[in-house]
């Protein structure tokens, strides 16, 4: 249409014959469209074809191009109001939410309709670009609610495409990774074009049709008002609030800077020596494990939990048998979905890490973390990492004595999925390594289990751990259980299931009087699992056979056994440094003193 517009500039002039007793009109012109063409070419074409119309079917074009011309505006107003009233969210993503009537679109026509032709034009080119980044903005918060439960974080999420891409090339291979770039770069660039050229269609309708155009936009503005008075829900200001929150974000992310300095370098054990911590558990394994996206739904939600806690109870069960016992209880994580990296920077540190900012803050800090401070008390402190893949610059803040990365652990069999290995072959490696050395101080591992990880596509099968190897085993068929892609929440209470069965065996086979198990979830799975708007609570339990570590948290108020029930206390996880290092008799140190890192 712009085209055909800009071949006319100059303005023709359309006079119709008088009949005899009347005069003509002595300059008659076509009313004009937003670029300054008139818009009465169409009529003398028509004339123009109407009197060579000797042929069949002469009239047919133009009469095709009107109706295109229509059906293209029709479908121009309809990408903007779905743009406009589009959710944020899959969960909202009906029928219904698409009937609504957008304050902003009244606005934004209102505003065509004052404005001069000149202004109209410079509004509809501005207006179609911010459209389309709203378009963009609004599938990405579509898709960070659906795997992450929030919206995009316009000034810290960017950092995440890097892992994003890393995950798709983890899971399906370099050139799946290539083309989900590749298609979100069109994506993102169809949807800044097409608003672009819709809002100018719209424009230019608007200016052809000034009259029937401010009588409808009147009308349905007496509606909205009526209907937000009433609180009927076709009235919709959806857009306003999403910029609104988003902006709100951005102040926030720059107030926090100053604010999160002050938290991080407030810490009652910053200067507390090794021999006044931890002295409750002198002599003790402590192994800390992160079992992958184990979230409360998966013991509370009847269709997970009627295959996860059949294997909590009945493992309990045989572990009790042998002497131990266990108390359970719930934190709430700052973050659901993925970003583990989160939730085990917020358990070790004492402070609530929910972005990238303070993550980043936290590893260029000294703050002490609560494997330092195992390290300070004389542990020999281990982390290890199977799904680091690449360089890894956390290991470095974190201060472990002996790091283990996928490539050490050396195994050698077929990867699960997103985890490179199953959870046995992890805790295997661990336990030949590190706990079945002779003549070695007490040890403090960190270890995340990742069996769990999505997409749970494969599942290992527990086998002998006398039969774990280097991991060869594991590439036979009958070492994994395969889940359809579509079938995400029977593959994750599968794989939660798993990860949970190979723990509590763990202990069965090499657990001692030395033992104290720690094992809890760091996150919630995504919404697609969890249905939406589930809390980010993760169960966390603590095992142990030597009664006098669970008598010191008697206090808790925590639950017997391996899974706690709806009652159980709820903490957040940024608290749990503190009350852990306090309970098993670590106090606060004097300032002034060295005690080292």
């Amino acid at each position: 249409m712009s085209s055909r517009a800009a071949r006319h500039q100059g303005g023709d002039r359309i006079s119709a014959p008088a009949p005899d007793d009347a005069a003509a009109p002595d300059d008659v012109t076509a009313p004009e469209d937003v670029t300054g063409a008139p818009v009465a070419e169409a009529a003398q074409a028509a004339g123009t074809t109407a009197g060579k119309g000797t042929h069949d079917g002469a009239g047919a074009r133009p009469g095709w191009r009107r109706a295109a011309s229509g059906v293209l505006t029709v479908l121009a107003g309809l990408l903007v109001l779905a743009v406009l009233v589009g959710p944020d969210r899959a969960d909202r993503l009906t029928p219904g939410t698409f009937l609504r009537l957008p304050l902003e679109g009244l606005l934004g026509l209102a505003l065509l309709l004052a404005l001069p032709p000149r202004g109209r034009r410079v509004a509809a080119l501005v207006a179609g670009p911010l459209l389309g980044l709203l378009a963009v903005l609004k599938v990405a918060d579509l898709g960070f609610q659906t795997t992450l439960a929030r919206p995009f974080d316009l000034v810290l999420d960017w950092a995440l495409l890097d892992d994003a891409y890393g995950f798709v090339t983890d899971a399906a291979g370099r050139a799946g990774a290539i083309g989900a770039a590749l298609g979100a770069a069109l994506l993102a660039a169809a949807l800044l074009v097409s608003m672009t050229v819709a809002v100018r269609r719209v424009s230019r309708v608007v200016a052809e049709h000034d009259r029937a155009a401010t009588r409808a936009v009147a009308a349905l503005t007496v509606l909205w008002v009526a209907c937000a008075a009433f609180g009927v829900p076709l009235a919709d200001s959806g857009t306003s609030s999403l910029v609104a929150a988003h902006a709100a974000q951005v102040r926030e992310r720059l107030r926090d800077r100053g604010t999160f300095a002050t938290e991080i370098v407030a810490d009652p054990f910053r200067d507390t020596p090794g021999d006044r911590l931890l002295t409750g558990l002198g002599g003790k394994d402590v192994v800390l494990t992160f079992v992958e996206s184990y979230g409360r739904s998966a013991i509370e939600d009847p269709g997970l939990a009627s295959e996860v806690n059949p294997v909590l109870d009945a493992g309990y069960g045989r572990l009790r048998a042998q002497g131990y016992a266990a108390r359970s209880g719930f934190l709430t994580s700052p973050t659901a979905g993925g970003g583990s990296w989160l939730a085990h920077d917020t358990l070790l540190s004492g402070l609530w890490i929910d972005n990238e900012q303070r993550h980043r803050a936290l590893l260029a800090s000294d703050r002490l973390t609560l494997n330092g401070a195992f390290r300070r008390a004389g542990w020999r402190t281990v982390g290890v990492m199977p799904a680091a893949t690449q360089p890894w610059p956390e290991g470095v803040f974190f201060g472990y004595d002996r790091y283990y990365d996928c490539a050490a652990l050396g195994y050698r069999g077929t990867k699960f999925a997103y985890a490179p290995m199953p959870d046995q072959y992890t805790l295997a490696h661990f336990q030949r390594t590190e706990r079945a050395e002779a003549d070695r101080p007490p040890v403090m591992a960190e270890i995340p289990l990742i069996s769990s990880h999505s997409p749970w596509t494969a599942v290992p099968r527990l086998v002998g751990w006398d039969d774990v190897g280097d991991g060869s085993l594991f590439a036979h068929a009958t070492a994994r259980i395969e889940s359809p892609p579509d079938a995400a929440r029977a593959g994750y209470r599968r794989a939660v299931a798993y990860s949970l069965a190979t723990l509590i065996s763990y202990v069965e086979t090499y657990g001692d009087e030395n033992l104290v198990l720690v094992f809890l979830g760091d996150h919630q799975p995504a919404p697609v699992v969890t249905g939406p708007d589930a809390s980010r609570d993760v169960p966390i339990t603590i095992v142990a056979r030597d009664p006098a570590v669970l008598d010191r948290i008697t206090g808790w108020g925590w639950q017997d056994g391996l899974r706690p029930g709806s009652a159980a206390p709820v903490w957040p996880m940024s608290t749990f440094r503190d009350r852990f290092l306090t309970a098993f008799g670590s106090t606060p140190g004097t300032v002034g003193t060295d005690p080292g890192r």
